[in-house]
């Protein structure tokens, strides 16, 4: 019964308060859209914790999503055991990598007084619920290894039946409860999105990408003597 409410019922639920929160945000407060930087304050800190966070993150949130869209891609490049030490020890780093700046930002609104004192709750909460993340992570692919190769014969086929509104609950409740802890965290991290400064994701100004190029023309008065 529990594993159906938090792997059938729970992602569902996520998912509804993300959507709403995201209207109900933008109707009323639409430039609340950022990551509401604090650089300005303090920033030998912040770079040395946003930088191997951002890039860390990426790659390990890319590395989740291809092998739900990949599985049998993955299957195949793990079918050769150097590839598949690689790709391990690649996850590896890269979880350790975001860990180190995600402590690093944890320690600067912490120690730093003019950084805590525009630190809401919502801030800490966020904080906590992706450090809780990343620790369940690194714990599942330190004691269970090859999680690159279980994880496309039983994640993938559970976050593909969520899709297709038909869960089957049987992957994730025959998992570790390290993994069963990192999965409902996931479905928490959804739902609290939308209150939180991660929506500045949704204002990444990606129509830059095909915009026409701008030309800037620099004009120079002569000052007469």
């Amino acid at each position: 019964m529990i594993d159906f409410i938090v792997f059938a019922v729970l992602p569902y639920v996520a998912l509804a308060i993300a959507i709403v929160g995201l209207i109900w945000r933008y109707r009323t407060d639409q430039f609340s859209f950022s990551s509401v930087s604090s650089q300005f304050l303090e920033n030998r800190k912040l770079f040395w914790g946003s930088v191997p966070w951002h890039y860390g993150i990426i790659l390990i949130l890319l590395g989740h999503l291809f092998g739900v869209l990949f599985p049998s891609g993955v299957m195949a490049f793990n079918g050769v055991p150097v590839r598949l030490y690689v790709l391990e020890v690649t996850g590896l780093a890269l979880g350790l990598l975001v860990l180190v700046g995600l402590v690093f930002l944890l320690l600067r609104r912490g120690t730093d007084e003019r950084i805590r004192s525009v630190t809401t709750r919502m801030d800490l909460l966020l904080l906590l619920l992706l450090l809780l993340s990343i620790i369940t992570g690194l714990g599942t692919a330190i004691f269970y290894r090859w999680g690159s190769g279980w994880y496309v014969q039983t994640a993938t086929p559970y976050l593909r039946s969520l899709f297709t509104l038909s869960p089957a609950v049987g992957y994730m409740a025959s998992m570790p409860l390290l993994v069963k802890i990192h999965a409902v965290n996931a479905s928490v991290i959804l739902a609290v999105f939308p209150f939180t400064r991660l929506v500045h994701m949704l204002s990444v100004p990606l129509a830059y990408l095909w915009r026409p190029y701008q030309i800037v023309l620099w004009g120079r008065r002569r000052i007469r003597q």
